[in-house]
């Protein structure tokens, strides 16, 4: 699909005549991660589901290693362009992770777009909330024998002390991504290089969608106390906690999200 003048791989599930919830993964992460099942599951409740991959990810367009030709802005407005190319006018707005900063923009830029704003997995930035757990500084750094290995090296450190991770289907989803990726190397990398200019009109204390903050409870990347925040600097913002869950979103706490989100999107 041609977005915003670049390609963009798109896909849908369910009927468009449902609400549409577009789903905006994080940094390095294909529409892959947000899995088929879990995309499946939630148009089965009625919601039209989108999923994509952001530039350097997956099928779209792929820029040189360490050279991302584009701003976070930029990602703001694909996302935008792909409610444009599908017809839709207002979508719930659930960003993971990094694509946090692309919801906020989206909700405080383009606030007629979005219906509600749910994020996960993510932050304020505020300098004084903890940091990183040395637990998972020390396993992210680990070197692995191939980008299979360091996808799932990753996501093990992701996860954290979680019970939940599943070693085996992380590992075949990293085996289709890799597979897939036009530049796996660009993929990595290229999210941590760009600029990160949006949103410039505002911040989450403007935000007027009805949003929910979904957290886990033992996140090592962002420990609760970001989710918690994140909750308080959104006016009217709720607050899901994962028990057992890491900077993740594993299976099997799918149920309680898509029971939350589907909640939370029925407004």
């Amino acid at each position: 699909m041609l977005v915003n003048g670049v390609e963009l791989c798109v896909e849908t599930f369910g009927s468009s005549a449902d609400p549409a919830v577009l789903l905006i993964h994080g940094a390095c992460a294909s529409m892959l991660w947000w899995e088929t099942e879990l995309c499946a599951s939630l148009a089965a409740r009625g919601r039209y589901v989108i999923r994509y991959d952001n530039r350097d990810t997956g099928l779209s367009v792929s820029y040189p290693p360490g050279s991302p030709g584009y701003a976070l802005s930029d990602l703001v407005l694909d996302a935008v362009g792909i409610l444009d190319a599908l017809g839709v006018e207002r979508a719930h707005v659930v960003g993971r992770s990094m694509s946090g900063a692309i919801a906020l923009a989206l909700g405080v830029e383009h606030a007629a777009r979005v219906a509600s704003l749910t994020f996960v997995a993510t932050t304020t930035g505020d300098p004084g909330l903890p940091e990183m757990t040395p637990e998972f500084l020390e396993a992210s750094s680990a070197e692995a024998s191939s980008d299979v290995e360091n996808i799932v090296s990753a996501l093990r450190a992701y996860a954290g002390a979680s019970p939940y991770f599943d070693e085996a289907a992380v590992r075949a989803l990293a085996v289709e991504d890799v597979a897939r990726t036009v530049n796996i190397q660009s993929a990595m990398t290229n999210h941590f290089c760009m600029e990160f200019d949006a949103p410039r009109g505002g911040g989450f204390g403007d935000v007027v969608a009805p949003t929910l903050v979904v957290h886990g409870a033992i996140d090592p990347v962002y420990p609760l106390a970001h989710g918690e925040a994140l909750r308080d600097a959104v006016p009217g913002a709720s607050l899901l906690v994962l028990d057992s869950v890491g900077h993740d979103l594993p299976r099997a706490v799918w149920p309680l999200f898509v029971d939350a989100l589907v909640v939370h999107t029925s407004t």
